[in-house]
């Protein structure tokens, strides 16, 4: 999954000078976000924040990276998968 953040603040045309787009703009000046949190925070489609971000990247103004998933993330993710799938090591009581 990748994460995105700006380098820099994007002139944007008049089809972009929407609050939803703002919203976007902040969460990624303030460090790196995960597709899904653009989603949320904007309340546009998958397609629209996909363009967004390509129209971002052809301005040179966007940075991405894979995102890095901590110990907690993966201690969670295990949580899941053990409760919700039965399989993985189970904790004796």
């Amino acid at each position: 999954m990748k994460e995105y953040k700006l380098s820099g603040w994007p002139e944007l045309p008049a089809s972009y000078q929407r609050t939803a787009y703002q919203r976007m703009l902040h969460q990624m000046s303030q460090g790196f976000v995960p597709l899904g949190q653009l989603l949320r925070v904007s309340g546009l489609g998958r397609d629209a924040v996909r363009r967004f971000l390509a129209y971002l990247q052809a301005s040179g103004v966007l940075v991405e990276r894979e995102h890095a998933q901590t110990p907690r993330t993966l201690l969670v993710m295990d949580w899941i998968r053990r409760t919700l799938g039965g399989t993985g090591p189970r904790r004796q009581a």
